[in-house]
């Protein structure tokens, strides 16, 4: 679990997004951090016992991203993030592949899987699979396990059908997707709870299916 003065350093980060704040306050974010990497470290052993691909051995630490901004192509300077996140890399896949993310940020707390903008190559061997496979990416996505947690962004979506395939074809709204994430709102609260172990276990075992079929669809 986390605790709530974590959840409260990271909106007051949103409030005073600035260096001089921060580093009066810098004690505040080693203990939030130790905080965070406290729970990542609850959740490496869970995630490594369903999917098999990512190791037991990870460190926490290689787990929590930066919560410095890289400001340097972006018309928003603010030197922080205002939230922490967690990405789980999987062994021998590199950094871009299918995984999982876990956001921690007050009233925006989710958890996504899947493959986030994958390069033109390796997206068209996803959308290969799901025409070869339709019937098993469907069964996949409308799991009981998988409607009742999670639900496809559409946010990176292709106006038009993408090339080799019509606009009539029955699976052309996940076709024209150009990522593929699931993604788990979660509430502040729920993170407050000693049982969001278990609860974000279930979502990693309800998921998992999903990434199986893309890791492999990019492996083809």
């Amino acid at each position: 679990m986390i605790k709530p003065e974590t959840f409260a350093f990271i909106t007051d980060v949103a409030r005073n997004n600035n260096r001089e704040w921060f580093g009066e306050n810098k004690a505040r974010y080693e203990s939030a951090k130790e905080d965070v990497l406290a729970f990542v470290a609850q959740l490496i052993p869970v995630l490594a016992g369903i999917d098999p691909h990512f190791s037991i051995d990870t460190p926490a630490k290689k787990c929590l991203l930066r919560i410095y901004r890289d400001v340097r192509f972006s018309k928003n300077k603010d030197p922080y993030k205002n939230n922490f996140g967690i990405s789980f890399n999987i062994k021998g896949s590199g950094i871009h592949g299918p995984g999982y993310y876990l956001h921690l940020q007050p009233g925006e707390c989710f958890l996504g899987a899947g493959f986030w903008m994958p390069e033109a190559q390796v997206l068209k061997k996803i959308r290969e699979e799901i025409d070869y496979n339709s019937s098993e990416f469907l069964d996949i996505i409308h799991a009981k396990s998988f409607e009742n947690t999670f639900k496809l962004s559409t946010e990176d979506t292709l106006k038009n059908a993408p090339k080799g395939y019509e606009l009539d074809h029955p699976q052309i709204e996940f076709l024209k997707l150009k990522s593929f994430i699931a993604v788990y709102p979660l509430s502040d609260k729920a993170f407050l709870q000693p049982g969001i172990v278990d609860q974000l276990k279930t979502a990693f075992e309800s998921v998992y299916p999903f990434i199986l079929f893309l890791r492999n669809a990019v492996a083809q």
